[in-house]
């Protein structure tokens, strides 16, 4: 590892943060050197860390206080700012280390009560650890190759070896008040020492400069690392077979999916990553614990081995994942059991399902309830395999018992971090829209997104649909949805993206107009391909999925009013949508014992690119109306928007109770409405 600091970037923070009189030079370049460590993800992942900086500020009366800066609960390093790193009244927080013990809860209250800014953020659960030391500035990491080292029986020796007396050794204790007063009691005895090895936890360094407590960091890291490199074997080449993700995931995805427990799923894989979990040793390294304590909430102690045979059959695969998964969750209740009547108390246990599930012959797979938890639990064991690996290279991979990892996992400092937020009504699910680029289908993806989707969009224009896929978060692709096979390409991306489907909006169109008693048969035959074949295409496809994944789902169809009241002049038009109405009962009438719902909606006169503004002044003239009016012309004398028909979609989703329905959203038309 290379120190990546930079005398001109420090000095261009300072000046960036000059004007503000709440940021001085220290904070500004504790910000510079916490972002250094920060973006790199081999020291530390996901708002792990922290870092503190002891300085002078001005309370609310223009008095000069010592203060603690220290990172704040919910940021993250890679991109903090000041406000980061709330300040704390250093006199009084430094007397507590005379106290004899201190609750978690009386702990984090003495850090709020002593802050200079009510309003700021929660400071770090190590913030005393940082006040009980004496140095200026301090860091901590949970870098990967320190872990290789304090992660072993013979931690002491080996660190002795690597570091010498420049670093102090701190045994394994919880974090919290206890952790804090053992560390400064280590540093004490050892003043001369550069910072500290928490054993099965990570390193602190300090310094009298941002620079130097940095820079000191950065040596340790590299030392470790040389250290595991000169010891490094490399693992025989695998002879597994490959397997198909998307064979897999839906599975997977559905017997993970318990009440209302619904996950997004991702997939993680490379040779460092196939070379883990293809070897013969993945069962005894991986089910001995995590790399270091604090990951046990985003990973769970254990991750799931899933061995499973190549090309097996649809139920074959169902019942190894199955039995699997059973045992998984059996193991998991019969842990928190044990871990509670041995300290005779009583906690609401969590769910038991795994986060991490490692396969031979494909990777890892995370689960998470959205795809941002999935994808931090997959970068954290993605670091796991390399801290794993070598730590057997110059030892023996050694994690915490069980009983500490427990304390972590229902720690409520720790389950704090994930937020209890109530859930939006659409979180975790996994919704394909086509025609997403624009008009019925983008307005519909901004009201799935807002109630929690997982979005998959659809169109054939790239160039706007990757507009609307960025500002949503969503995946997308493009397609000719006329082509069963690329259709079936979508979906397979779609589980690639989120593990499976949840539902879908069949909406693209299009509007032809010919007499039909004379239309060309290309014009008929076209709109039968997309405004009717094309969501039969996108319905099979998503039923396939569904039907593997065996929880339920939805399917949405745009029709149109003129399925039921055809306008001269669109018989193309009007004939595929009539059709269409009846392959959305058929679908809810062979699917509804899979709990899978067909339901549609008929709109009518929705400003989109398929009326362009040529057809609507005809259209209006021909009524003697405005064009305005000729939206208006309904019974409620309102205009119907795209958001208007996207609402019902949402509606139509979240109706566990609804199929083979058509709701109409035409501001009324009597002549319109289904019978």
């Amino acid at each position: 590892m290379k120190s990546q600091w930079s005398d001109a970037e420090a000095e261009a923070t300072v000046e960036h943060y000059g004007d503000r009189p709440d940021v001085n030079r220290d904070i500004a370049l504790r910000v510079y050197t916490s972002r250094l460590i920060g973006r790199d993800p081999s020291l530390v992942l996901h708002g792990g860390g922290n870092t503190s900086v002891k300085t002078q500020l001005e309370d609310d009366l223009g008095e000069t206080v010592d203060v603690l800066c220290v990172k704040g609960s919910g940021w993250d390093l890679g991109e903090i700012e000041p406000e980061g790193l709330p300040a704390v009244r250093l006199a009084s927080l430094g007397a507590l280390r005379e106290r004899e013990a201190l609750s978690d809860e009386d702990m984090v209250n003495a850090q709020r009560t002593r802050l200079l800014d009510a309003s700021a953020p929660n400071p770090s659960v190590e913030t005393l650890l940082h006040a009980f030391l004496p140095h200026k500035f301090i860091d901590h990491s949970h870098a990967d190759a320190i872990l290789s080292v304090v992660d072993q029986p013979e931690a002491e020796a080996l660190c002795s070896e690597i570091f010498g007396d420049r670093l102090a050794i701190v045994p394994y204790v919880m974090p919290g008040f206890d952790l804090s007063k053992l560390a400064a009691e280590v540093q004490q005895r050892h003043p001369d020492a550069e910072g500290l090895l928490l054993l099965q936890h990570g390193l602190f360094t300090y310094g009298d400069t941002a620079k130097e407590s940095y820079e000191r960091h950065v040596r340790a890291v590299d030392d470790a690392e040389r250290f595991i490199a000169a010891r490094r074997v490399a693992a025989a080449t695998s002879t597994r077979d490959d397997l198909s993700y998307t064979s897999i995931a839906p599975t997977l995805r559905g017997l993970l999916a318990e009440g209302d427990r619904r996950y997004v799923l991702t997939l993680r894989t490379s040779r460092e990553i196939r070379e883990y979990v293809d070897r013969p040793e993945l069962a005894a390294w991986s089910q001995r614990g995590v790399v270091t304590p604090d990951h046990v909430i985003r990973t769970k102690a254990l991750p799931l081995l899933l061995d499973v045979a190549k090309d097996a059959e649809p139920e074959a695969l169902r019942e190894t994942i199955g039995s699997a998964l059973t045992e998984y969750r059996e193991r998991y209740r019969a842990y928190v059991s044990k871990q509670t009547a041995d300290r005779g108390i009583t906690v609401k246990p969590l769910d038991p399902d795994p986060r991490i599930i490692l396969v031979p012959g494909l990777g890892i797979i995370a689960a998470g309830a959205s795809p941002k938890a999935a994808s931090i639990a997959a970068d954290i064991h993605e670091h796991t395999i390399p801290t794993i690996t070598n730590a057997e290279a110059v030892g023996t991979f050694q994690a915490l018992p069980e009983a500490d990892l427990f304390e972590m996992e229902y720690w409520s400092l720790e389950q704090a971090k994930l937020g209890k937020a109530t859930p939006k009504p659409l979180a975790g699910a996994v919704v394909l829209i086509t025609g997403a680029a624009s008009g019925i289908g983008e307005a519909t993806a901004r009201a799935f997104a807002a109630q929690g989707a997982c979005l998959f969009l659809v169109d054939r224009d790239a160039e706007r649909l990757e507009g609307v896929a960025d500002e949503l978060g969503a995946a997308w692709r493009t397609a000719d949805v006329v082509d069963p096979a690329s259709v079936d390409a979508c979906f397979d991306a779609a589980v690639e993206a989120f593990g499976g489907i949840d539902g879908v909006v069949s909406n693209a169109g299009t509007a032809p107009q010919a007499p039909i008693d004379t239309c060309d048969a290309a014009v008929l035959r076209e709109s039968l391909d997309i405004n009717l074949l094309s969501h039969q295409w996108i319905a099979q496809a998503a039923s396939a999925r569904l039907k593997t994944q065996g929880t339920g789902g939805f399917l949405l169809f745009n029709a149109s009013k003129a399925a039921f009241n055809p306008g001269k002049g669109f018989g193309p038009y009007a004939i595929a949508k009539a059709a269409l109405v009846a392959l959305t009962k058929q679908y809810a009438l062979e699917l509804g014992e899979c709990g899978v719902r067909a339901n549609a909606v008929n709109a009518d006169r929705i400003r989109t690119r398929l009326l362009d503004a040529d057809l609507v002044a005809q259209r209006a003239e021909a009524r003697g109306l405005s064009a305005d009016d000729y939206f208006k012309s309904n019974l409620l004398q309102r205009e119907v928007t795209a958001e208007d028909v996207a609402a019902a979609f949402v509606n139509l989703a979240l109706a566990k109770s609804t199929t083979g329905c058509i709701v109409t959203v035409d501001g009324g038309n009597i002549a319109a409405s289904p019978r």
